[in-house]
């Protein structure tokens, strides 16, 4: 399919990225004027997505934010029923850290019907659940556990699984308001054997976590929660 890897994933792998996620479930359309203006100035694209989400908010969000925002949206949904033509792009994620074939394969397949319908690009992703020191609302959807952070070979093999079944991202996500995020250690050793674009989530609060995670090799930073607590100061 020609639309998988087009511009938005092509502008991913040339630089380090800053995505802001914004839940459509917590998404207030009146607002999204004061959420477009404390954007970071650093931002690359917008995620959208969440966990719990009824029908129709993900595209009501996007729809909104496409109109106040001069930025890429990317879909980062948690069932197929958040897939929205409205978007520019779709991380088609498939849930490798756990054994719920419901979000491995069946979501997925419930989706291709919206997919063909539409101009999205696809971006074929490795969806890894690591912890994050509290169970998260992802874990309880998809009913599956966290890869404990010091399990490193198993987290390593499952990546690697990833790449061999062809995905182009592997996204290392610690959940929504974890307590610590994905560790450096784990984000270098991921970064040094794995050709993915490596993407990381979850818990990351500040400039310093974010540099660092750069650094040990993070081609994606995704904020979520901590942007949540800033807009609603």
């Amino acid at each position: 399919m020609s639309r998988i890897n087009q511009n938005i994933f092509s502008n991913i792998k040339k630089q380090k990225s800053l995505a802001i996620l914004i839940d459509p479930d917590k998404f207030d359309s009146s607002s999204v004027s004061q959420i477009v203006k404390m954007l970071p100035k650093e931002t690359n694209f917008i995620l959208v997505g969440g966990s719990t989400v009824d029908d129709g908010d993900a595209e009501n969000c996007v729809r909104a934010l496409k109109k106040a925002a001069d930025l890429p949206i990317v879909l980062f949904p948690g069932s197929y029923r958040q897939i929205t033509n409205h978007a520019d792009a779709l991380f088609f994620m498939s849930l490798l850290s756990g054994d719920n074939s419901e979000y491995l394969i069946h979501q997925q397949r419930k989706s291709i019907d919206r997919i063909l319908a539409s101009k999205l690009e696809i971006i074929p992703t490795a969806y890894i659940l690591i912890d994050g020191g509290k169970l998260t609302s992802v874990e309880r959807i998809s009913q599956t556990n966290a890869i404990p952070q010091d399990d490193l070979k198993y987290i390593l093999d499952t990546v690697m699984a990833g790449e061999f079944m062809g995905k182009s991202c592997v996204y290392l996500e610690a959940g929504s308001g974890a307590e610590f995020p994905v560790s450096t250690e784990i984000v270098k050793a991921v970064k040094a054997l794995s050709s993915m674009v490596v993407i990381v989530g979850g818990g990351i609060r500040t400039q310093k976590q974010q540099q660092e995670l750069y650094e040990a090799g993070a081609d994606v930073i995704v904020i979520g929660t901590a942007f949540e607590q800033k807009i609603n100061k």
